[in-house]
């Protein structure tokens, strides 16, 4: 009877320890799952306490644009100007991922210059693009307003991610080959139930599931 009795606590024990440890690979592996985007485009800030500002600019192609008419969306906003080299190399690829986001109604990009004019700012892209309208919405802020007095931009090209409640969640400083598949996982990862909880700062992982990034896109 004894025997009997410990036999059944030892399967009962075993079998806790099965689903403990099923459970914790599950949490693990969402967790990474939802870590991916993040820790693979590596960006120098990431976290989630401070709401963007609002703000209103000209746009390219005639009236304005307020950045929380997006409210609901990831917005991608990126802040150029035609003196840096960075910003006009990555403006294709940035041409690209607007095309890419098309299907997916959630996410936004926009672009801000602090060229001297609509015109300015147009026959820029126009030369970048090989003739082509932007497929992104671009606006001025000449006297560098919001650029550099509300988001405190000094170097060019800067690109934040901004999530549908208005939290900025990421930004990357300089220029990128932008990778419209991952870009848009990292859009779309800030609006996900399970959220990744690393934050980054300088692109150094930081938090408690950090070393989750160095395993998934290790530094060189």
């Amino acid at each position: 009877m004894l025997f009997a009795k410990i036999a059944q606590f030892t399967c009962i024990g075993l079998a806790a320890a099965g689903v403990y440890s099923f459970v914790s690979t599950a949490r693990d592996g969402e967790t990474r799952r939802a870590c991916t985007p993040l820790c693979a485009m590596r960006p120098d800030y990431a976290a989630r306490n401070r709401q963007a500002p609002d703000f209103e600019l000209p746009k390219v192609g005639g009236g304005t644009a307020r950045l929380s008419s997006y409210r609901g969306k990831t917005v991608i906003l990126n802040f150029w100007t035609k003196t840096c080299r960075p910003c006009l190399e990555e403006m294709p690829s940035l041409a690209a991922l607007a095309k890419a986001i098309a299907p997916h109604p959630d996410i936004a990009l926009l672009t801000v210059s602090t060229d001297e004019s609509v015109e300015d700012a147009r026959e820029t892209m126009k030369s970048v693009l090989g003739g082509a309208e932007p497929p992104f919405v671009v606006m001025i802020d000449p006297e560098f307003k919001i650029v550099r007095d509300t988001f405190g931009t000094k170097l060019y090209p800067e690109t934040w991610f901004i999530d549908p409640q208005g939290i900025i969640r990421a930004r990357i400083d300089g220029g990128r080959e932008w990778n419209a598949s991952l870009t848009i996982d990292l859009a779309h990862s800030f609006d996900d139930p399970l959220q990744c909880g690393v934050q980054f700062r300088d692109r150094k992982a930081e938090g408690p599931f950090a070393s989750i990034c160095g395993e998934i896109a290790p530094t060189n």
